[in-house]
């Protein structure tokens, strides 16, 4: 039983999150993280819980468009340089019937904007065939760049613990 937390960051705020994020889940199981361009096509029966995360641009997951803007508005190296969380999930398959998932985004809160990528990436989770196990969560930035808002990557971790605590151990 283990955890694969994938995600897709522009200015590293949403990198900080799926690191919070796994270190709660591996209060209960083992938890990898992987940046979306080094995430698997295929997930495998070796995974028990996948974590999707990703900023929220345009009201939505980001696109190719949205990304070029934020790459031209950014004043430091961008993380997550080539495809985002759109395309990864157009593209993913599983072979495990009995795969969960979660979903999460990082979302400017103020002003509290409608839309939400980690909703996008619960329907497009669905779509491939996953069981979301929980309702999409949003964590906080200050500004389009950050950083987030003070107790967000608290609240990640506890995230990730009361996600890892949903899946029962297996008996030794």
């Amino acid at each position: 039983m283990r955890a694969l937390v994938v995600y897709e960051s522009m200015y590293g705020n949403t990198q900080q999150v799926a690191r919070a994020v796994a270190d709660g889940l591996a209060t209960g199981m083992p938890a990898e993280v992987t940046e979306i361009g080094a995430a698997p096509a295929h997930v495998g029966d070796e995974v028990t819980l996948l974590v999707v995360g990703g900023p929220t641009h345009a009201f939505s997951m980001s696109r190719a468009s949205t990304r070029d803007s934020a790459a031209q508005q950014a004043t430091g190296p961008l993380v997550s340089k080539d495809q985002g969380v759109r395309e990864w999930l157009a593209a993913l398959s599983t072979s495990s019937a009995g795969l969960c998932a979660a979903a999460f985004d990082t979302r400017v809160a103020k002003p509290r904007l409608p839309g939400s990528a980690a909703r996008a990436i619960t329907k497009r989770l669905r779509r491939v065939g996953v069981r979301v196990v929980v309702p999409p969560q949003s964590f906080y930035v200050t500004g389009t760049q950050g950083p987030l808002a003070a107790g967000e990557l608290e609240r990640a971790r506890q995230w990730g613990e009361s996600l890892a605590a949903s899946f029962p151990v297996p008996a030794s």
